[in-house]
C-alpha cells in the first residue's frame, strides 16, 4: 500500500498539518521538525499526489500560464525561461492558450483555471483586455509579459525605444521609403504591438519623413505572412526601399520574397526585424535582440514570490533589448534614393 500524510505524522510523532506544511516547505514548522518529517518521508519512500496536497494546503505548486497564441518563437523562448525558474520551485505549468479575442471561439481564460493554479503569468494580454480583468479579478498573484496592469506584476521592454532604435538604424543607413510589416492592427491602442507602430512613427516624424498607409501590411506575426507581406510591398508603383518587421519570423519570411525574385537583401532592399531569433544570424538578418528568456525567467520569479510571500512585486521590470546588425541592411547611398 502506498505511503500517507497519516503515516509520516505517525512514524515521526508530529501532527497531520505540520507534515503536510514542511513537504511544501511552508513558513510555521521548525528547522529540526522539517528535517524529521523529510527524512522519514524519505525513509517510507512516501510519494505525494497533487490533488492530495491541495486538499490539505490548498496549493496547487502550479502557475497557470494564458496567452492568445501559442505557435511563436518568442513564445517558445519564454516558456522555456519559466520552465528552468519553477522547475527549481518544485512547480509546473499549465498553459491556457485563450485564442485571438477578435475570434468566434474565443475562450474565458479563468473558467478552466480557477482553483487549479495559484497564480498567472499572462503573455501578450492588453491591460484593459476583458480577458485580463477576469484574470486580475480572482485576486491572484498576476504577473503581466509586455504589459502593465494595477495590481499585477510587470515584464517588459521598451518596446516604443527599440522600434524606434530599429527605424533609426535604417535612416542612418540613407533610407527614405522605409515601409512596415506589422502583426494584426497598428491603430488600437489597446494592442501590445501599437507600442512599435508609435516607435517607428517617432524615428520617421523626427528625421521628416513621411509614414504612408500603403508601406504599411500585415504580416500576422508568421513567416508566410511575412512572405506574403513584402510580395505586397513589392508591387506598389512606388515600393520601399528597407521595410522594418515586428518580429523575425515575419522578417524571415520578408527575406525569402527577396529572394525569390532576384532581390539582394541589403542591397536593393534592406530587411530589420524583432526578437532575436535563433535563425536570424544564419540568414544575415538584422535585428532587434530582447532577451525572452529572460523575460519568462524573472515573471516566473516574480509569480512564485509572490505565492511564497503573499506579497507581490508591482514595480514594472524593463530589461534592455539590443539592435545586432548585419547583411540584411547593407549600406545604401542617399542619391540613389532622393526620388523617395
Amino acid at each position: 500500500m502506498s505511503v500517507t500524510v497519516r503515516d509520516i505524522a505517525r512514524s515521526a510523532g508530529v501532527s497531520v498539518a505540520t507534515v503536510s506544511r514542511a513537504l511544501r516547505d511552508l513558513p510555521g514548522v521548525k528547522p529540526r521538525t522539517r528535517d524529521l518529517v523529510l527524512q522519514t518521508a524519505d525513509r517510507l519512500n512516501y510519494a505525494g499526489t497533487p490533488a492530495a496536497a491541495t486538499l490539505s494546503t490548498g496549493i496547487t505548486q502550479i502557475i497557470g500560464i494564458i496567452t492568445p497564441y501559442i505557435p511563436r518563437w518568442s513564445f517558445a523562448e519564454m516558456l522555456a525561461g519559466m520552465e528552468a525558474r519553477v522547475r527549481l520551485a518544485d512547480r509546473d505549468l499549465l498553459v491556457r492558450c485563450v485564442g485571438d479575442p477578435s475570434e468566434p471561439e474565443h475562450r474565458r481564460p479563468h473558467v478552466r483555471l480557477r482553483g487549479r493554479v495559484d497564480g498567472f503569468i499572462a503573455l501578450s494580454l492588453a491591460p484593459d483586455s476583458l480577458d485580463l480583468r477576469e484574470v486580475l479579478s480572482l485576486g491572484m498573484p498576476t504577473t503581466l509579459i509586455g504589459a502593465q496592469a494595477p495590481g499585477a506584476g510587470c515584464v517588459m521592454i521598451d518596446d516604443r525605444g527599440a522600434a524606434a532604435t530599429a527605424t533609426r538604424h535604417l535612416i542612418g543607413l540613407g533610407h527614405r521609403a522605409i515601409g512596415l510589416i506589422y502583426g494584426r492592427e497598428t491603430e488600437n491602442p489597446l494592442a501590445l504591438e501599437h507600442e512599435r507602430v508609435l516607435g517607428f512613427r517617432d524615428a520617421l516624424s523626427h528625421s521628416g519623413l513621411e509614414s504612408r498607409p500603403e508601406w504599411a501590411v500585415p504580416g500576422g506575426f508568421t513567416v508566410e505572412g511575412g512572405r506574403r507581406a513584402m510580395a505586397q510591398l513589392l508591387q506598389l508603383p512606388d515600393p520601399p526601399s528597407a521595410v522594418f518587421a515586428f518580429s523575425d519570423e515575419m522578417a524571415l519570411g520578408a527575406l525569402a520574397a527577396l529572394r525569390e525574385r532576384g532581390l539582394t537583401p541589403g542591397r536593393e532592399v534592406s530587411v530589420v526585424g524583432f526578437d532575436g531569433h535563433d535563425l536570424a544570424d544564419l540568414a544575415g538578418l538584422t535585428t532587434v535582440v530582447q532577451p525572452l528568456r529572460r523575460i519568462g525567467e524573472l515573471a516566473a520569479e516574480i509569480t512564485c514570490a509572490a505565492i511564497d510571500r503573499r506579497t507581490l512585486d508591482i514595480s514594472a521590470h524593463v530589461l534592455p533589448t539590443t539592435l545586432v546588425a548585419r547583411s540584411s541592411t547593407g549600406p545604401v547611398s542617399v542619391p540613389e534614393l532622393a526620388d523617395h
